[in-house]
C-alpha cells in the first residue's frame, strides 16, 4: 500500500525520482565491485567485496518491491551511456583511487545525502531505506580502513599529495554528476530539504573524512618513526 498517497503529488513525483536514482546508483556500485572483484589485493577484500555486492542486490531488490508499491515512474534517470561510463571509470581505477572515489565520494557522501532526507520521508519510504542505510555503514567503513591501509603504505610526499588532491578529486566527481543533467536541487527541495543546507552538510562531512584519513595517515608515520629508534 502506498502510504505517501497523502503526501502533495510533488512530493511523491520527486520522491519516485529520487528512489530510481537510489535504486541505479546502488545497481552500479553492485557491478563495479563485481569488476574490481577479480582483482582484490588478498582474500580478505575479496571477501568483503562479495558480501557487498550480495548486499547491493539485496537493496536493489527492496527499493524495487517499494516502488512498485510506491507507484515510481521506473523510468531511469542516469541513461544507458552513462552508466556505462561510469563502469568504465571505476574498471580504469588503480586500487587507492577505486577506494577514494567509490567508499569516499559515492558511499560516504552519497549516504549522507540520502540519510538527509530520511526523516522528510513518509513511514514506507524510510522503511525501504532502512536496511540499505544500515548496511552502508559497513560499506564505508570497510572503504576507509582499506584507504588508511593503502596510505600508511606509500611514501610520506605521496600520501600528502593523494590527501591533498582529495578535495578535487572530490569535486570533480560532483561536478560530472551534475554534468549528466540530474535535477538534484529541484528533486531534494520538491521532498522537503533544504538544498543549500545539505550541500554544506555534505561538505562538512568531507572535511571530517579526510581529517580521520589525514590523523590515520600522521598516527601511522608516528608509530614507523618509534619502531625505528626502538
Amino acid at each position: 500500500m502506498n502510504n505517501a498517497a497523502s503526501f502533495p503529488s510533488e512530493y511523491q513525483q520527486a520522491m519516485g525520482r529520487l528512489l530510481v536514482l537510489y535504486t541505479q546508483v546502488d545497481r552500479l556500485i553492485m557491478q563495479v565491485c563485481a569488476q574490481r572483484l577479480p582483482a582484490a589485493p588478498d582474500e580478505t577484500t575479496e571477501l568483503a567485496l562479495a558480501k557487498q555486492i550480495g548486499d547491493e542486490s539485496r537493496h536493489v531488490s527492496i527499493q524495487r518491491a517499494w516502488m512498485r508499491d510506491f507507484g515510481a515512474d521506473p523510468a531511469p534517470i542516469i541513461t544507458p551511456e552513462q552508466e556505462q561510463m561510469i563502469r568504465e571509470h571505476f574498471q580504469s581505477l588503480p586500487w587507492v583511487d577505486f577506494l577514494a572515489d567509490l567508499y569516499v565520494c559515492v558511499e560516504a557522501l552519497g549516504s549522507e545525502a540520502v540519510e538527509r532526507i530520511v526523516p522528510l520521508a513518509d513511514p514506507g519510504t524510510r522503511e525501504s531505506l532502512r536496511i540499505p542505510l544500515t548496511d552502508e555503514l559497513d560499506h564505508v567503513a570497510f572503504g576507509l580502513t582499506q584507504l588508511k591501509k593503502e596510505l600508511a603504505r606509500m611514501p610520506v610526499t605521496e600520501r600528502q599529495n593523494f590527501l591533498r588532491r582529495l578535495p578535487a578529486r572530490i569535486a570533480s566527481l560532483t561536478e560530472a554528476f551534475h554534468g549528466f543533467g540530474i535535477p538534484a536541487r529541484a528533486m531534494f527541495e520538491a521532498v522537503g530539504a533544504d538544498y543549500d543546507r545539505l550541500c554544506l552538510l555534505l561538505e562538512e562531512r568531507q572535511k571530517e573524512l579526510i581529517s580521520e584519513l589525514t590523523r590515520a595517515s600522521s598516527s601511522s608515520i608516528t608509530v614507523a618513526q618509534s619502531a625505528m629508534t626502538v
